[in-house]
């Protein structure tokens, strides 16, 4: 199994987002799971995946040429797929994946979990799909959801896509009864 993190090329302002990103790559890690992720070295992708390799993971980054120099691509993974585009990378990363993780992170975090919870909704894949919400972080997005689904733009099935768990531990534990009733 391997699940796919969305999270920032930028650690944030908080200590604890850079420790949960340590904490969720040692724990895949030590859970036998792979780590698909955005391909840097820098930021909580870094350590992500500075972690789960330092514990003995499997570590597949995948990062498009044009953010090889601006991001620091990651040169000690198990594999780093460089594609051409972002496009490329997102599918590619949906294609190494069997689950999906957003932690923390800015912009391009947001648009690679929207991405996939689109593609979740409309039949693309049938993948798990969480935020794990450190710090409340996502409280926000979490409460717009909600609000889509009482406006009537958000199937309320489709919001129900969408795992929250502000625990590593528990997050997995979910993937994993998720993942074995699926197969």
């Amino acid at each position: 199994m391997r699940v796919c993190v969305f999270c920032g090329s930028r650690p944030g302002r908080a200590n604890e987002y850079v420790e949960t990103a340590r904490t969720f790559g040692r724990l895949l890690a030590e859970r036998g799971i792979g780590l698909v992720y955005g391909g840097a070295s820098v930021g909580t992708m870094g350590e992500i995946a500075d972690a789960a390799l330092a514990a003995g993971g499997e570590v597949h980054g995948v990062i498009p040429q044009q953010l090889m120099a601006r991001e620091i691509g990651h040169s000690g993974l198990t594999e780093l797929h460089v594609v051409d585009s972002m496009h490329e990378r997102k599918a590619k990363m949906a294609e190494l994946s069997d689950a999906f993780v957003a932690l923390p992170g800015g912009i391009g975090t947001m648009e690679e979990l929207f991405e996939v919870w689109t593609w979740s909704m409309i039949g693309i894949h049938a993948k798990p799909l969480a935020l794990l919400d450190v710090k409340g972080f996502y409280r926000p997005l979490v409460s717009l959801a909600d609000h889509m689904v009482a406006e009537e733009f958000l199937r309320t099935d489709a919001r129900e896509l969408l795992i929250v768990e502000d625990d590593p531990v528990r997050l997995l534990d979910r993937f994993g009864a998720l993942c074995e009733s699926r197969s």
